[in-house]
This record gives structure tokens, C-alpha cells and sequence, in this order.
């Protein structure tokens, strides 16, 4: 399978499939495609694993493209403007992602639920108590919101992070949070309450605007009370 992203800021994967070869995605992310490639629809790993992917913020079934007579071609768009980033993923290296940040994949790649190992991270994190899990084999497409900035973290490095910036980092990273310190910074800071520490040994991914935090800035001018 070879690709192409193109359109930053509103961008879309294209991928170039040799016959026999398919792709996966969980949300109608399918923008164009070739005539040959054929869909099918189903939950790719029975009815535990479709409402695991439920609880993580996807649909329960998942649609498969699949290259028929010859090479095809099929192109997923993100739905927010941002990035597409390409991650591989082995067994060795699985990684976790935001919800709703799983765009496309590779048959050999499987999405599960993950839940945080901590409390606090989940209730208080920015995405949520679940997550999503990306393991197996095959290259996987994620949508960034906004800007898309790497870090490498070594063993015992921390960043600490805003709630919502977090878009991926490898399974070997832990996650947790802690409030702001200060009575003031926290009510007065503007800053959240919160943070959230991701710390290495692995890569981080963050993103710069983040759908929650763009629909918060614009709640103000969307208030439907009589003036």
C-alpha cells in the first residue's frame, strides 16, 4: 500500500492498493474511491470488541475496502481542520490514542478499548476515562486537530500537558493528572484545574487545537437567550 496526505489544513489520505489489499475505517471517513474496491460491513472481531470500540468513542462496526480485478484507490478525509499522521504499528509497539482519533488503517491493525490505569486520569484527563488502543500489524492514519507537534520521551521524562492536547503516545508511556497548584491558579488561572502528566519512556503526539477547546471559545457567541 502506498499513500499520499495532501490539503493541510483540511487534509485527506490517499491510498494506492494492490489487488487483494484492504483498508479499514470505523466512521465514514471514505471521501472517493475507486470502482473496484469493494465494501463490506461488520464488527472485525465479534460483539465484545464492537462495543469496546462503542465505549471509545467509534462506531461498533467497522467498514473494510478491499482492492478487487486490480490495483484500487480509496481517499479518507479528517473532519476536523488539522493533520493526518501515519503511524506504524507493530506488536511491539502499540499506541494509545484520543477518541475519535482512529481515521483509517491497514486490515492487520486492531482498535480496542483501553482504560486508564489511574482514576484520576480518566475522570479528569480531557478525553475521558477511555481511550483507544491501536495494536497488531499495519500502518494506521490518526486525525490531529490543529497543529501536530512529536516528542520523544526518555524513561522518567514528563510534559505536562493541557486537557485536550493529548493526541497519541506509545502503550509504554504512562498518563495521569494533577490539579494546578494554588487556590487562585485554579479558579483564576484560566488555565483548567487540571493537568495532564504523560510521562516516558516513547513518543508523545500533541495537538494544538483540540475540537473541545474550539467549541468552548465559541460557546459565548452561540448564546441563544433573548437580548
Amino acid at each position: 500500500m502506498r499513500y499520499n496526505i495532501v490539503g493541510e489544513p483540511t487534509p485527506v489520505v490517499i491510498c494506492d492498493l494492490e489487488v487483494g489489499e484492504s483498508m479499514i475505517t470505523e466512521k465514514g471517513s471514505m471521501v472517493w474511491m475507486s470502482p473496484n474496491m469493494r465494501m463490506e460491513t461488520g464488527s472485525n472481531g465479534g460483539l465484545g470488541k464492537a462495543f469496546g470500540r462503542l465505549l471509545s468513542g467509534d462506531s461498533m462496526f467497522q467498514n473494510s475496502f478491499t482492492a478487487e480485478g486490480g490495483p484500487g484507490m480509496i481517499a479518507f478525509a479528517s473532519s476536523f481542520p488539522g493533520a493526518i499522521r501515519a503511524v506504524e504499528i507493530t506488536p511491539e509497539r502499540p499506541v494509545i490514542v484520543q477518541k475519535n482519533g482512529f481515521l483509517a488503517s491497514e486490515r492487520g491493525v486492531d482498535l480496542s478499548i483501553f482504560f486508564q490505569k489511574r482514576v484520576g486520569a480518566g475522570f479528569f484527563g480531557g478525553e475521558g476515562f477511555i481511550m483507544q488502543k491501536l495494536s497488531g500489524q499495519g500502518l494506521a492514519f490518526l486525525e490531529i486537530d490543529g497543529y501536530a507537534v512529536e516528542y520523544d520521551l526518555a524513561p522518567g521524562q514528563s510534559l505536562v500537558v493541557d486537557t485536550g492536547n493529548l493526541a497519541m503516545c506509545d502503550a509504554t508511556c504512562s498518563i495521569d493528572v494533577k490539579a494546578v497548584k494554588g487556590v487562585k491558579n485554579m479558579l483564576f488561572g484560566g488555565e483548567g484545574a487540571f493537568n495532564t502528566i504523560v510521562t516516558g519512556p516513547g513518543r508523545v503526539l500533541l495537538q494544538t487545537m483540540p475540537v473541545s477547546g474550539v467549541a468552548a471559545a465559541l460557546a459565548p457567541f452561540f448564546n441563544t437567550g433573548s437580548n
